[in-house]
């Protein structure tokens, strides 16, 4: 049966430790599954619960160590109960696998609690008002528990009314005296994410939501993380998303939140800038792996037809982290969205620019083949077109600890892995000390105590020595395992080509404005692009294409920016140049190509120029014009459209249609425009030659005067 754990105390009862734990007594739990079942006690299971609180030592080493329970019992049925009975059950029989621990934690069923109980120890609770809750305690030694060897052991403790079980609590206890030989010391890394979704489209200040200022402080999920960080030992692996570090610097300045009505202004988050220097602090010396910027679906990206984005993920991923968390961060480890992916995706991981190395996976991704009962080694290694690529396999059950899905306490959370782990070192045929991997999901809300107790505790185990995750390396001794196991459900939860189309079509757009300024740099859109692509929009692609939309208008107002003049043009005559302008608003130069294509072939051709086409170069917030030679047939307006081309000939923008007014002469009009100005030259001429025959007959007629005198 569940039981039901409240946490205030409002009645407190005390009970002496008992005497040394003897046989099972008649009312074992065979017998106790045959009583008859009042009304009563069936209402009180529900309400009715008792609760280990803690257990010292949490391992006990030698025989006579004196191990001491203790825990509550409350009364929250809404009535008085009385009499009860609190009792320890214990056996000692080991078990021999995990999964038979497994089956015991889960098992609710009262009957099959372990068998040894004594009435010499247990406690009598006369009454217990409602609301009321008595403390009780146990103690007794290995010995006293029947434990014989190194292993882990069954216990609960339940509470009866009228020798019927009413509810139980099931925990481990492991002892761990001295052995020869020792239990190997298996080597453990531990993998914690700091992983969320964008909360940005393309403008560095406008927000789609202002969820990061609630998780910043309080109980919020990155406030968690930053206590975590600083408890954690420095062997700790962090995977960190950088997006998520620029989307809080960006908060350390004021910005603006999207609403329904337009935008709602913030000032500056003083919170974001501490947990950034946080975080830093307490990084620094630890292992750093920066995750791909915003974190994208690989395998959704490599399905359809995006393999640019991962490598530019990678790349700018880094950049983001060393600059704003830790200098040193690595991006050579990848951790695919839910720890899965298949041989393209991994393919594509092996060639990108940030020279993935290693994968660090679900158990379910590479499963052993043959299957195996034993605990397998975390290491193996998978086959890419770049070569070798190391593969971590993190433990399903490890990793559920750090991130309980079952209502639990920290105790019973820190008893069950200490536990696993210790079963784990003593499962059969072990060779020589094991890797283990413990991994979280990727965007936990964890439990900072729970989280630093575990740690701790995986400290000071001797069956355990925690490491780096880049220090796991494949043994001799690695378990066989199957290929890559991609399911058709894991296809099923990649981002859609339905939601990536769009994205498709954004980013192609976006890398159009970088092209144009002639720059091999990335664009300036390519952290925007990179967010639509977040693996966070699997199960949330409404928000998704909101930033989609975003990012795409910001886009085309980018390519906007650059226009072509919109004016009449006129070509004076049959044949001749006409002027093209183009307006570039953007404060840096552009180079790119005008394509220009008559509409209306039999009125007006486009003529060749007379020397290869270069590029236009126009000025930052300057205009440059194109002069195009043409040819009409006619009089009259023709059309043109006019495209802009970047220099690898790809259209930029939309193209426009511009009319082209005509003023071409038939050949008659040409005889007569000949013919009249062979007249006027003529008329010229004879005009001259008179004006020359009035002067020579004027200076002769001078002269004969002259003689004369």
């Amino acid at each position: 049966m569940r039981v039901i754990r409240k946490a205030a105390l409002l009645a407190v009862m005390s009970a002496a430790s008992l005497a040394p734990l003897v046989a099972a007594a008649p009312n074992s739990a065979a017998m106790v599954a045959a009583a008859p079942d009042s009304a009563a006690t069936a209402a009180a299971r529900e309400t009715l619960s008792v609760s280990i609180t803690s257990i010292t030592p949490q391992v006990a080493t030698s025989p006579t160590d004196e191990i001491k329970f203790t825990g509550t019992v409350r009364n929250d049925t809404g009535t008085a109960l009385g009499p009860l009975r609190v009792r320890l059950r214990y056996t000692g029989e080991r078990f021999f696998d995990r999964a038979s621990m497994a089956a015991y934690q889960s098992d609710q069923n009262i009957a099959t609690l372990p068998a040894n109980v004594s009435r010499t120890s247990a406690m009598d609770v006369p009454a217990l008002a409602v609301g009321g809750q008595a403390t009780w305690t146990f103690t007794a030694t290995p010995v006293q528990l029947g434990y014989q060897a190194f292993g882990v052991y069954r216990v609960a403790v339940d509470v009866s009314q009228n020798e019927v079980p009413i509810s139980a609590q099931r925990t481990f206890l492991t002892y761990a005296p001295p052995t020869t030989p020792k239990p190997p010391r298996n080597k453990l890394a531990v993998a914690l994410p700091v992983i969320d979704q964008p909360h940005r489209g393309s403008d560095e200040t406008l927000f789609v939501d202002d969820k990061l200022s609630q998780s910043l402080s309080g109980k919020g999920r990155l406030a968690a993380l930053a206590r975590i960080a600083q408890e954690a030992p420095k062997s700790v692996t962090w995977f960190v998303e950088p997006s998520l570090l620029d989307d809080l610097k960006a908060m350390t300045k004021g910005y603006h939140v999207k609403t329904k009505d337009g935008t709602e202004g913030k000032p500056a988050n003083d919170t974001a800038g501490t947990w950034l220097t946080t975080m830093s602090t307490a990084l620094a010396a630890s292992p750093v792996i920066a995750t791909p910027y915003a974190d994208p679906d690989v395998t959704a990206l490599a399905h359809q037809g995006l393999d640019a984005q991962p490598g530019r993920a990678i790349e700018l991923g880094g950049q983001t982290a060393r600059a704003l968390l830790n200098r040193n961060a690595q991006t050579s480890i990848n951790w695919p969205p839910a720890g899965v992916l298949d041989a393209d995706a991994l393919d594509l991981l092996s060639v990108s620019p940030g020279k993935v190395t290693t994968v660090l996976l679900n158990s379910t991704n590479l499963p052993p083949q043959p299957p195996v009962t034993h605990t397998p080694d975390a290491a193996a290694t998978l086959d890419t077109v770049a070569g070798p690529v190391k593969a971590l396999v993190a433990d399903a059950e490890l990793s559920r600890l750090f991130e309980p899905t079952a209502p639990t306490t920290v105790l019973l959370s820190t008893q069950r892995f200490i536990a696993e782990t210790a079963m784990i070192a003593a499962e059969a045929g072990q060779v020589e000390p094991r890797s283990l991997v413990v991994a979280p999901s990727r965007r936990w809300d964890p439990n900072p105590t729970l989280v630093t107790s575990l740690l701790k505790t995986a400290r000071k185990l001797p069956w355990l020595s925690m490491t780096t995750l880049d220090s796991i390396k494949p043994s001799k001794a690695a378990t066989p395992r199957a290929g890559l196991t991609y399911t058709e459900q894991d296809r099923k939860e990649e981002l859609s080509a339905k939601y990536l189309a769009p994205v498709r079509e954004v980013a192609s757009q976006a890398q159009l404005t970088a092209s144009i300024t002639g720059a091999k740099a990335p664009s300036a859109f390519d952290a925007a692009v990179l967010r639509l692509t977040s693996s966070a929009w699997r199960n949330n692609t409404r928000a998704g294409r909101v930033v989609t939309k975003l990012v795409g208008t910001a886009v085309d107002d980018q390519i906007d920016k650059i226009q072509i003049t919109d004016a009449p043009r006129t070509l004076a005559g049959s044949n001749g140049v006409v002027p093209i302008s183009v307006k570039n608003s953007l404060d840096k130069p552009v180079t790119l190509y005008i394509d220009v294509k008559s509409n209306d072939r039999a009125r007006l051709q486009i003529l060749p120029p007379p020397a290869p086409i270069e590029p236009l170069v126009i000025g930052g917030n300057l205009s440059g014009t194109l002069q195009v030679n043409m040819n009409a047939t006619t009089s009259g307006d023709a059309t043109v459209t006019v495209q802009l081309r970047t220099v690898d000939n790809l259209p930029y923008g939309k193209p426009q249609r511009l009319t082209i007014r005509t003023t071409g002469y038939t050949g008659i009009a040409l005889v007569i425009v000949g013919a009249a100005l062979t007249v006027m030259l003529a008329a010229v001429v004879t005009r001259i030659l008179r004006r020359r025959s009035e002067r020579r007959l004027a200076r002769a007629g001078k002269s004969r005067e002259n003689e004369t005198v």
